[in-house]
């Protein structure tokens, strides 16, 4: 069974998958919808994901403020666990998503993408370092 790592934004979902061992999280796509409250085709397709790929729980990118508190997204993001829990009757964690965006940024810089191009993947990215952080997490728990 693998992990499916969400970054639920206001118009994309990137998602990212582990491996079947558990260590490393891949980005595999970006869900992109043109209205942000319009949500069913992204369930759906989430749960296409969660079949395909055997899905046994999923780490929701929680928006936290660096200060701590709760991020202005937190309300869309409560609720969209919530039917994520409801569609797929799997346990969604969140996780904290500070910074992810910019340590995806960063990592973009230091492989050469374009900055053009940067854009269409930094969602995916981020929801990469979600996954990793929960995975990295998870196993130094177990030693």
């Amino acid at each position: 069974m693998r992990k499916m790592g969400l970054d639920f934004g206001s118009k994309t979902v990137g998602v990212a998958i582990s491996d079947p061992l558990l260590i490393t999280a891949q980005g595999i796509e970006i869900i992109r919808r043109r209205h942000e409250d319009k949500l069913r085709q992204t369930l759906a397709r989430i749960e296409e994901l969660i079949v395909e790929y055997e899905v046994n729980e999923i780490i929701l990118g929680y928006p936290k403020n660096m200060d701590d508190s709760p991020g202005k997204r937190v309300e869309k993001t409560l609720a969209f666990k919530e039917m994520l829990e409801r569609r797929s009757g799997l346990s969604v964690v969140l996780w904290d998503e500070r910074l992810t965006t910019v340590a995806a940024d960063k990592a973009m810089v230091e492989t050469g993408v374009r900055f053009e191009d940067r854009k269409q993947y930094v969602d995916m990215i981020a929801a990469v370092f979600i996954l990793q952080g929960y995975l990295d997490l998870c196993r130094n728990r177990q030693k």
